[in-house]
């Protein structure tokens, strides 16, 4: 089994505990972090967790991953619906990509209930939370293991 994934988390996701807790909880990236290397472990999947603020490095950790994993879950917060880069670079990794928000994007602003990314995704989390982060890494496991 391939086992080596990849969560990509965009701008101001480093800020989580911070901001708009109606919308994004209390939990803090840190901790967010901890819960799904645990559950990581957990399915005996190797994890790294990545962060950017800044659109082109999170095409390059994209880029960089066609070499090193097998499966991409990406928060691409808002770049979601703004980052044709991204998309690119995403269409380019030819294998499981699962899209992730925490916050539902088809119940907020209009301009935010677009996504770039979802009709090349494999699959899509929405609205359920810093929970939706450890539903994706066993959404993953089962692709990866071709059980979904």
């Amino acid at each position: 089994m391939n086992n080596k994934i990849i969560i990509i988390n965009g701008p101001n996701l480093n800020l989580l505990g911070e901001r708009e807790q109606s919308q994004y909880g209390s939990i803090t990236f840190k901790n967010l972090e901890e819960n799904c290397i645990k559950k990581s472990k957990e399915l005996d999947l190797k994890l790294k967790f990545a962060q950017s603020n800044v659109e082109g490095e999170l095409v390059n950790i994209i880029q960089d991953a066609r070499k090193d994993f097998d499966g991409i879950i990406i928060n691409a917060a808002a770049f979601t619906h703004t980052s044709v880069a991204i998309r690119d670079a995403l269409n380019i990794f030819k294998k499981p990509i699962i899209e992730l928000h925490i916050s539902n994007i088809y119940r907020r602003e209009e301009f935010r209930q677009k996504s770039l990314i979802s009709d090349i995704a494999t699959g899509g989390i929405f609205g359920l939370g810093a929970n939706g982060y450890i539903l994706a890494i066993i959404s993953m496991h089962k692709l990866l293991k071709n059980e979904n």
